[in-house]
């Protein structure tokens, strides 16, 4: 049997595969003043010289805020039929209570009808790492309370839009915003406190559950509600038991933490254990694992890259290969002594290993693990230093390549029982990549930052081609 990136000739997809590109707000709005909207985690982190490479801001983004039927007009044109986008917190409930403000929900809508004008599906993620301001400093995630402010916007904006828009993501990537925000330091809010960090995974994990029922409360039961986890494809550096029990620590806290108790109602006893010198998870209340364990709709990956780890090895210390940015304070609490290794192979611009059998893995573990819950890749892709050439176009054919490989392998998952219906590639334009700011360039579309000048890039149109026929194309052929 061929391995999942061994390319299915043809690679056809079911003719009700989604085909379509994901964004977040913080990374492409700009507009952070304008009508009522107050100040997320990540306009403080960004404004905090030193967070930020370049001293880099969101402020402006890609001004999507102004130029959004632009960019739909383009993604039409493409042949997308799908679009995921997250809605910013503080543009519809600025201080993270109370009513809403109209002119930002006003937006939402616009964008929504704009989408539908153009038979592209619309795909609502009411959390993408922007949590207002005010809400963080009573405590952020650490606290209980930031869960039942969460269920507060998630029914706002679900009576918003719930009429129109069908698919629904509670939270983008909750590993992200407790340990990268609260652990390593390296993203909003840039906090260094482990057993916070804790508190706040459980947090977003009852946010989760709280967001849904309050979602289902307002919304027509045609409606599916899912989560999108960036859980690990965690591999160990030898079968020696040592490497084996150090990948098994890292999938504890990479994705049991999360999918142990929105998919199976318990957190993982081996977690509990490893990180009992940090906390006794007196934050998980009586309840608590009732309303994380919600019946889902279907359930999000988001992959890029296989992790590789070993146990530490004292004589011979090695560098930290975990992707997740440059910081003192480590993102995984309880098993710090862990090894992380770079995976053989080439690398995009991120120094993250192209390995399309990281995807395929994902997709089988989680068929397992849920059967019967259909499944969404909501974010793939990758960054590579692009540039336009003399005449103004701009290739990239190594993103057509990680494209092509990485939707082989979804394609081959399928073949393989799988019930995937749609892919988001990562991300429609060039925008601002978090703490490296605009050096990092993921879109398909390439922006000129100077001007904003919207430019497809040679993946764009060989995706565009696969989103109108349901067979990837070659991709020498561009």
């Amino acid at each position: 049997m061929p391995d999942s990136a061994t390319p299915v000739t043809p690679a056809a997809f079911p003719s009700v595969f989604l085909w379509g590109a994901a964004t977040s707000a913080y990374q492409i709005e700009g507009a952070v003043r304008e009508d009522g909207r107050t100040p997320s985690i990540w306009d403080t982190f960004s404004h905090t010289p030193g967070r930020v490479a370049g001293g880099d801001t969101g402020d402006v983004a890609v001004d999507h805020y102004h130029r959004y039927r632009e960019d739909v007009a383009l993604m039409a044109e493409l042949g997308l039929t799908a679009y995921r986008f997250s809605v910013s917190w503080p543009r519809v409930q600025p201080t993270g209570r109370g009513p809403a403000v109209q002119r930002g929900l006003d937006f939402y809508r616009r964008l929504v009808d704009e989408l539908l004008e153009h038979d592209i599906a619309p795909a609502v993620t009411l959390y993408h790492w922007d949590l207002p301001q005010e809400l963080e400093d009573a405590g952020g995630w650490p606290e209980r309370d930031t869960a039942h402010r969460f269920a507060e916007y998630a029914q706002i904006v679900g009576e918003a839009l719930g009429d129109r828009v069908e698919q629904w993501i509670t939270l983008n990537e909750p590993w992200c915003s407790a340990f990268l925000g609260y652990a390593s330091g390296v993203h909003a809010p840039g906090r260094t406190d482990a057993a916070a960090s804790l508190r706040a995974a459980h947090h977003l994990n009852l946010a989760h559950g709280l967001g849904t029922k309050a979602l289902r409360a307002v919304m027509p039961a045609r409606n599916s509600v899912a989560i999108s986890l960036n859980s690990a494809a965690v591999r160990p550096l030898t079968q020696q038991p040592a490497d084996l029990a150090a990948a098994r620590r890292i999938d504890d806290l990479a994705s049991g933490i999360f999918h142990g108790p929105i998919l199976h109602g318990a957190y993982p006893e081996t977690l509990l254990e490893e990180t009992s010198s940090l906390t006794d998870w007196s934050c998980i209340e009586d309840g608590d694992l009732d309303t994380i364990h919600q019946p889902l709709d279907a359930l999000c990956l988001n992959y890029y890259t296989p992790t590789l780890v070993s146990a530490a090895d004292p004589s011979s210390p090695a560098p930290r290969a975990d992707g997740h940015g440059a910081s003192e304070h480590s993102p995984w609490p309880g098993v710090e002594d862990v090894t992380f290794h770079q995976p053989p192979g080439e690398r995009t611009d991120m120094g993250w290993t192209v390995d399309p059998t990281g995807l395929h893995e994902l997709i089988m573990r989680y068929t397992r693990e849920a059967p019967g819950l259909p499944l969404y890749i909501s974010e793939n892709g990758a960054a590579y230093p692009d540039k336009p050439g003399a005449d103004g176009t701009v290739h990239d054919p190594e993103r057509v390549a990680y494209l092509h490989g990485h939707l082989s392998a979804v394609h081959r998952a399928l073949a393989d029982g799988a019930d995937v219906r749609g892919y988001y590639l990562w991300s429609l334009l060039d925008n601002f990549e978090w703490a490296y700011g605009y050096e990092k360039r993921f879109g398909a579309v390439y922006v000129d930052y100077a001007t904003l000048q919207r430019t497809p890039k040679s993946s764009a149109l060989w995706y565009g081609r696969a989103a109108r026929t349901g067979v990837l194309p070659d991709p020498e052929q561009l």
